[in-house]
C-alpha cells in the first residue's frame, strides 16, 4: 500500500469492461488508497450499468453518455433515456462524449450532432462534461466555446500538444492524465505535464486500457493510479502527497463529490 496521508481519486474507469469481479477491483484499488472512482458510460446500456454499480458501492460514482464511437445510436429515444438517468443521485457528469476523427466508427456528422445534444443535456442538469477528443482538438474546442460556456470541462486522456494544453488551461479546463505519461515515448505529454499547473490535472486510468509502466500488456485497473501520480510527481519535482492532494481536490470540485475526508 502507498504510504501517504492523503488519497487518490480515479476520474475515468470502465469497470464493466474489466474482466474481473468489480468488487475485487474496487477493493484492490482502495487498498492502494484509490478511494473514489468515476465509472464511465459509453452508451445507454453501460450508463445504466454504471449507475447500478455506483448504487452498490460507496466511493463509486457514474458518468453517463454516448461515446463518439456510439454516436450513430443516439436516437431521440435514447436521448430521453439519458435524461432519465441524469436524475440519479450518483450521476456526477455527462461523458465520455466528444469527437473521434481517428477511428470514425460513427460518421463525423453523427458525432457532431450527438456531441452537441449531450452538451445541452449537461447544461440542463448542470453537470460537468468529460470529453473524448482524438485528432479533433480544434473542432472540439470550437464546439465547447460555442455550446458549453459556463460548463466544467475535463479532457479525458489528454492527447494534445503544449499549444493545445495552453488553450485548454486558459479556459479553466481540467486535463485527465493516465498511464500514457509513464510510456518511454510520451515526450509530448511529458512537456504538457511540466507546464500545466497541478490545479488543472486529475488522475485517470481509462481501465482496462492504457496500462502504465511497468504493467503494460496487462489489463489496466484503478489500483494503478498511484503509478501515474508518482510519474507526475517526478516530472513536477514535488512529493507524491502533493500530487495526491491537489488532484483529489480538483476531482472533488469538478464532480461535486461529498465527504472529502
Amino acid at each position: 500500500m502507498i504510504r501517504i496521508n492523503w488519497y487518490f481519486i480515479e476520474t475515468h474507469t470502465h469497470l464493466g469492461l474489466i474482466k474481473k469481479n468489480s468488487e475485487e477491483v474496487i477493493r484492490e484499488a482502495v487498498a492502494e488508497k484509490v478511494i473514489k472512482m468515476v465509472n464511465i458510460g459509453i452508451d445507454l446500456v453501460s450508463s445504466k450499468a454504471s449507475i447500478d454499480l455506483a448504487s452498490r458501492f460507496d466511493g463509486v460514482y457514474s458518468a453517463i453518455g454516448f461515446h463518439p464511437h456510439e454516436a450513430k445510436f443516439l436516437t431521440s429515444e435514447n436521448l430521453k433515456g439519458l435524461k432519465e438517468l441524469a436524475k440519479q443521485p450518483k450521476v456526477v457528469a455527462i461523458g465520455e462524449i466528444g469527437l473521434d476523427y481517428y477511428w470514425q466508427h460513427s460518421s463525423i456528422e453523427s458525432q457532431r450532432k450527438a456531441f452537441i445534444q449531450q452538451i445541452y443535456l449537461a447544461r440542463d442538469f448542470r453537470l460537468p462534461i468529460i470529453i473524448h477528443d482524438r485528432e479533433a482538438h480544434l473542432e472540439v474546442l470550437d464546439i465547447l466555446d460555442k455550446e458549453a460556456k459556463g460548463s466544467k470541462i475535463l479532457l479525458h486522456c489528454f492527447s494534445g500538444d503544449l499549444d493545445f494544453a495552453r488553450l485548454c488551461i486558459e479556459r479553466g479546463y481540467l486535463l485527465g492524465i493516465g498511464g500514457v505519461v509513464t510510456f518511454p515515448k510520451a515526450r509530448k505529454l511529458v512537456e504538457v505535464i511540466q507546464y500545466a499547473p497541478l490545479e488543472n490535472i486529475v488522475l485517470e486510468t481509462d481501465s482496462p486500457y492504457l496500462t502504465p509502466h511497468p504493467f503494460r500488456g496487462k489489463p489496466n485497473e484503478p489500483k494503478y493510479i498511484p503509478l501515474i501520480a508518482e510519474k507526475i510527481a517526478q516530472l513536477k519535482k514535488v512529493d507524491l502527497e502533493v500530487v495526491a492532494r491537489a488532484t483529489s481536490i480538483n476531482a472533488h470540485s469538478f464532480f461535486g463529490l461529498k465527504d472529502k475526508e
